[in-house]
Formats: C-alpha cells, structure tokens, sequence
C-alpha cells in the first residue's frame, strides 16, 4: 500500500481541507478565485496549494499569469486502502473479542 501519511500531513490543515474540498465541488479554480472564500491571504493560499501539490491531491496549469488548480481526487486511494485495512483489522479484533467472551461465558 501506498504510504498515506503525506496525505494525512496535507489535509491535517484545515484551510487545506478547505481548499481541496472547494476544488473538487467547484472544478478549476484560479489562485484568486480560491483565496476569496478562503479566509487567508493569497501568499497563504499559494503556499497551502503547494502543499497539496507535493502530496498529489491537486494539479496546476499556468494559463498566462494565471495559475488553475483541480483536485486529483484520485489521489486519496491510498487513504481509503489505509482506511479499509484499518476496518478489516478492527473487525477481525472485535470479532476474536466477541468470540473469547461468549466462551467465557458458557
């Protein structure tokens, strides 16, 4: 499995959180257009995007001056690979417990 912890370390922020999620509901965005619902300063923004452009969750295209971000939704695979072998363990656990207290019980 891929490793998830860049990923988690990406959207641990919530203004990252934030932007990520404002990428994949509204598309294409430009650095501007995402800084005016982000509640941070351009400079801030650029830098959170950079962020999640290292850990894959988002892609940029230069269009003049203008830089156009879009989610790569795709890359949360890892996260969910992570977040499903979690559930098979937890599960497997619960049921080995669910089995030792029923014979404790008889």
């Amino acid at each position: 499995m891929p490793d998830a912890e860049p990923l988690f370390k990406a959207l641990s922020d919530p203004t990252r959180r934030g932007l990520f999620e404002a990428l994949c509901r509204n598309g294409e965005l430009t650095v501007g257009a995402l800084t005016v619902g982000a509640g941070v300063s351009q400079p801030v923004v650029s830098r959170h995007l950079g962020v999640l452009k290292v850990a894959g969750l988002v892609a940029d295209r230069q269009d003049g001056r203008q830089t156009h971000y879009r989610a790569r939704p795709e890359a949360l695979a890892s996260l969910t690979d992570w977040a499903d072998d979690m559930r098979s363990f937890w599960e497997k656990r619960m049921d080995a417990l669910e089995n030792l207290l029923t014979r404790m019980d008889q």
